[in-house]
């Protein structure tokens, strides 16, 4: 997290709930959570983004299943106010802040047999299945919090050009979770791990030129986050953090310092794997090895005021991940803009 001067971080158990809506057009809230059972090798993510000013929240369902196949379901909803995050049929709930959060969620996914096929969402939801699906899940944290929001000295928050911001406030737990996820007849009940994300302020996916996300979980003493970001603007932020308490030390967060990342593509220029090195603030120093199971591209479009159409993909692959002789799960989430019909970070 990038702090200017005379800038700190502020967190509140009020932060769990909803946010006053703010003047910029693109004023965003939203939550996400994943969740990976170890023994299945299957999972998801969800997310519920408020946009109250643009008239619409976003509502985006995703579950790998174990053979390959991926349930995904996209809807925008109307929506004239900033009261709670629940949209097209799903539901976060804060039981008890930073603590226990329950995710619930009845509806339709498309069901693909070929994720690829969401390179041409029409045409992917026009030739594939829609079945029923639901999700009723609990979390609890495993981690402390890390995050919060940008504030002066004086206790206000920091505003930021429209055009750059992503998430001015903004934090991050790992998660334990359990619970049951159905698809089309199929139940799957889970137990495992993952992360949850809370972040409100302007947000446009165009404002990142691209990053690369690798939210992850090896066993209860053992998860890590990392984030390598590349802004519109020219700046790069290399952030993250390392929760290891193997050796029983204190149960908090070492932050990375360092990172670096090289992967490798395939003909469309979609990671399938990553090779990382990390070092954090204590001087530990980490390498991780990922590999995609299952990864979906998805796309996000947005016309300028000037009329230019801006083209962002997002691909998300579950994915395993080894480190020190463990065998781990979470998501490798890559953003890049698309120019000329190129992903722009396709060297990292």
């Amino acid at each position: 997290m990038d702090l200017g001067k005379n800038a700190h971080i502020r967190l509140e158990p009020e932060d769990e709930y909803m946010h006053p809506i703010e003047a910029a057009s693109n004023f965003n809230e939203s939550m996400y959570i994943n969740l990976f059972d170890h023994d299945q090798a299957c999972g998801g993510w969800f997310r519920v983004g408020n946009r109250p000013n643009e008239g619409h929240a976003e509502m985006s369902f995703c579950f790998y299943l174990p053979d390959g196949r991926v349930a995904f379901m996209f809807r925008r909803v109307s929506i004239d106010s900033n009261e709670a995050l629940e949209a097209g049929g799903m539901r976060f709930e804060v039981v008890e802040p930073f603590k226990t959060l329950k995710l619930h969620y009845q509806g339709e996914a498309c069901l693909l047999d070929d994720p690829q096929q969401m390179e041409d969402p029409k045409q992917a939801f026009a030739n594939n299945p829609r079945v029923k699906v639901s999700a009723s899940l609990t979390f609890t944290g495993m981690t402390p919090v890390y995050g919060g929001e940008a504030v002066d000295d004086n206790g206000n928050p920091i505003e930021e050009d429209p055009d750059e911001s992503f998430a001015r406030g903004h934090y991050e737990q790992h998660m334990k979770g359990q619970g049951e996820v159905t698809i089309d007849g199929e139940a799957f009940a889970l137990n495992g791990f993952g992360l949850r994300d809370h972040s409100w302020g302007p947000r446009y996916w165009q404002n990142l030129y691209w990053y690369r996300w690798l939210p992850l979980v090896f066993r209860e003493d053992f998860a890590v986050n990392v984030s390598i970001v590349q802004m519109a603007s020219g700046r790069r932020h290399i952030w993250g953090m390392v929760y290891d308490t193997r050796d029983g030390s204190e149960a908090a967060y070492d932050l990375v310092e360092t990172a670096t990342l090289s992967s490798t593509l395939d003909g469309r220029d979609q990671a399938t794997a990553q090779s990382v090195s990390l070092r954090t603030v204590s001087g530990r120093e980490y390498q991780i090895e990922g590999k995609s199971l299952a990864l979906i591209p998805l796309r996000n479009r947005r016309q300028t005021d000037a009329g230019e159409w801006r083209h962002t993909r997002i691909t998300e692959a579950m994915s395993r991940f080894h480190c020190d002789g463990l065998t781990g799960y979470g998501m490798s989430e890559y953003l890049n803009q698309i120019v000329e019909g190129v992903p722009v970070g396709r060297h990292c």
